[in-house]
């Protein structure tokens, strides 16, 4: 996400590719929804959830209709320079000039459109990963770019502060408890207070502190290197949380299926609705990370109907996760990490299943903390950069890592409400991710390719929602988030 084109990688299908869009989407924000879920009710949240993922599947195919438009104004200029190095050659006549002309005079025979679109067919082919920042600068003037910037790394920053919450928050509640019962983790009918104590003179969220220092200084010091994360640590990871969602879903039906049903869900709370869909945004965030999964797919020739068919998938896979959840635990039980509610006794008897899905976050969290904060580090380093300019080693390797690691500790240091790290980060760095510079990629892209290749130029993977109302509709929507967002909160601090 450093802003420039980059390797494609090795390709692979389209099912694939499926599947890993489906593991980058059902990540962090799915263990917090089903909080967020009780909260609003269930009615409300259910329809929020589809309008959500919806629009996030609109925003996809405009990324995605980007991409191609990118690509093309890269395969058209390197058609120009190949073409001048033929032109420049042309001065030095063989005898192979005969067979040129014939050819040239067979094509001037043919249709001025056929010939067209015969040298134009491919040039749609989503073949170079253009990454968001190189496509922002590509169809962005240069305001348009630093707000890009902007947007992107305030979403990362929020990204690490939830992370860098979550692994300490996850620890404290398993290894802490009000009561002589170590073992069984959270209690099921008690409310900790971040005073109550947790190893002798040691409070709880001392313990939450001590965590996020030992954290820091073990993941920390990956920001000032470079890292990459290898194949076999995403199929580690991947597994973990296929297993970690099943056991929990299974265990929630069960557990109702038994008649231990403790929820009885409102139908709506507009109170909850403000967190609803700032979880809801960032539980469907993928646009950023695109060129990475869909450039290496192999066949692209029905990637729409693949990205529809994950959506429809991944709202199936949220629908039974909050649902079970929210009628299997009380609306005030429910954890901010969904995991922590399988940590106590009466809910999972063998305690190697209750320490597996309590420490679940700590497994998953810190192997992605790493390449997050590098991606940010990077995107610091694109911002600033000037053309031909070098950075001085103390800026390059001390300062850009400090200002990267700083800001989401210290957050971390003052809060461990992720509910609202992830509302807030959804709510306006997603929102701006997710609608807004979508929108404006895909209006941008469009004219570009009009103006370079022509009017009648035809994008093969152009979005469904072609028409321009759908660009207004989602900044239209984006805008009204940002009102709805900022009003709530004003609104309740107010209140209190």
């Amino acid at each position: 996400m450093a802003g420039e084109i980059t390797e494609t990688g090795e390709l692979y299908s389209p099912y694939v590719g499926l599947v890993y869009m489906f593991n980058l989407i059902v990540g962090t924000g799915a263990l917090t929804m089903p909080k967020a879920f009780a909260t609003a009710g269930w009615l409300v949240s259910l329809v929020l959830l589809v309008f959500l993922g919806f629009m996030s599947f609109v925003t996809t195919t405009f990324v995605v209709e980007a991409m191609a438009a990118a690509n093309a104004q890269l395969h058209w200029k390197r058609r120009e320079n190949h073409q001048e190095e033929e032109d420049d050659d042309s001065s030095t006549a063989s005898d192979s000039d005969v067979l040129v002309q014939d050819n040239y005079e067979r094509a001037e025979k043919r249709p001025i459109l056929s010939v067209q679109r015969r040298g134009s067919l491919n040039l749609f082919e989503i073949t170079d990963r253009v990454e968001m920042g190189q496509m922002a600068s590509m169809f962005f003037n240069k305001v348009g770019v630093n707000l890009f910037y902007f947007c992107i790394i305030t979403y990362l920053y929020g990204d690490l502060a939830i992370y860098a919450a979550a692994v300490p928050f996850s620890l404290m509640q398993v290894t802490c408890s009000a009561t002589s019962n170590e073992s069984c983790g959270v209690e099921a009918d008690s409310k900790h207070n971040d005073t109550d104590p947790c190893w002798g003179p040691l409070r709880r969220v001392d313990a939450y502190r001590i965590y996020l220092a030992v954290f820091t200084l073990l993941l920390g010091p990956f920001t000032f290197f470079d890292v990459q994360k290898t194949k076999y640590l995403q199929i580690l990871t991947s597994l973990m949380r296929w297993v970690a969602f099943a056991i929990m879903i299974v265990l929630a039906l069960v557990r109702i299926g038994h008649g231990h049903r403790e929820g009885h869900p409102a139908l709506a709370d507009l109170s909850g609705v403000r967190n609803l869909f700032g979880v809801c945004v960032y539980s469907f965030m993928c646009q950023h990370s695109l060129p990475s999964l869909v450039t290496p797919v192999s066949s692209k020739r029905r990637l729409t109907c693949l990205v529809f068919l994950d959506y429809v998938l991944i709202l199936a896979f949220y629908g039974l996760l909050c649902f079970t959840a929210i009628f299997c635990f009380r609306g005030d039980s429910l954890m901010d990490m969904y995991t922590l509610n399988f940590a106590r006794c009466d809910v999972v008897s063998s305690a190697a299943v209750r320490f597996f899905l309590g420490l679940f976050p700590v497994f998953t969290i810190s192997t992605n903390f790493p390449i997050i904060a590098v991606t940010l580090r990077n995107n610091w380093k694109t911002l600033f950069h000037r053309e031909g300019g070098t950075y001085p080693w103390v800026v390059d390797r001390v300062v850009f890592p400090t200002i990267t690691l700083l800001p989401p500790v210290l957050v971390a240091f003052c809060t461990h409400d992720l509910e609202s790290l992830v509302g807030i980060t959804g709510a306006y760095a997603g929102t701006g991710i997710q609608y807004v510079i979508p929108a404006f990629l895909v209006y941008h892209c469009r004219k570009d390719t009009q103006l370079t290749l022509g009017y009648g130029t035809v994008n093969k993977h152009r979005s469904p929602f072609r028409h321009t109302f759908w660009v207004g509709f989602v900044l239209l929507w984006a805008f009204s988030c940002f009102f709805f967002v900022t009003a709530n909160i004003v609104l309740s601090e107010t209140k209190a």
